[in-house]
């Protein structure tokens, strides 16, 4: 079952003397998180906090929060983790949190062999890269593209695969 609020990023120190927070972003890019009108203090979505202002600057998303309204404020929030709810975002078709793709079960599309779970999301420049850890401890690193992944279910918990020849040891 996917969590209903998800870490967004970190706050890493303050920019300028009024309060803005540098952000960085644990997503795709900043501008992502720009469209956000509220985030949260926990990962149960119980300490809200209004988004007065957002903007992406470099690779760090630059936030303005209510209740932070100088550095000396914005220091003290220095290491804080800040939470989105899932509810608020709409990803387009086949793209998934990657908090949602660790943990998964990858087992063969064609027979239902059980591979391992996801442990790690590693970003590349042309597809991501999916690190399997087996039974026996032993990492896989599998590409992420349609001939490789055949079906990602989040609520199931599965990852069905067609594993490329020599990637696991009985591989076709």
């Amino acid at each position: 079952m996917p969590k209903p609020y998800l870490e967004a990023g970190k706050i890493v120190g303050t920019h300028g003397v009024k309060g803005e927070l540098r952000v960085e972003p644990w997503c795709d890019s900043p501008q992502f998180l720009t469209k956000l009108k509220t985030f949260y203090w926990d990962a149960q979505g119980t300490k809200p906090v209004r988004v007065l202002s957002a903007r992406p600057h470099k690779n760090l998303l630059l936030v303005m929060l209510e209740g932070c309204s100088c550095a000396s404020e914005g220091d003290a929030l220095r290491g804080k983790i800040l939470y989105l709810s899932r509810a608020d975002i709409k990803l387009p078709r086949d793209r998934y949190f990657v908090q949602d793709i660790i943990g998964l079960s990858v087992v063969d599309a064609d027979s239902g062999k059980k591979y391992g779970i996801v442990t790690d999301v590693l970003r590349t420049g042309a597809n991501d890269v999916y690190q399997i850890t087996g039974d026996d401890k032993q990492e896989y690193l599998i590409p992420v593209i349609p001939d490789v992944v055949i079906k990602t279910e989040i609520e199931e918990g599965i990852l069905q695969i067609r594993p490329i020849r020599g990637i696991f040891e009985d591989a076709d």
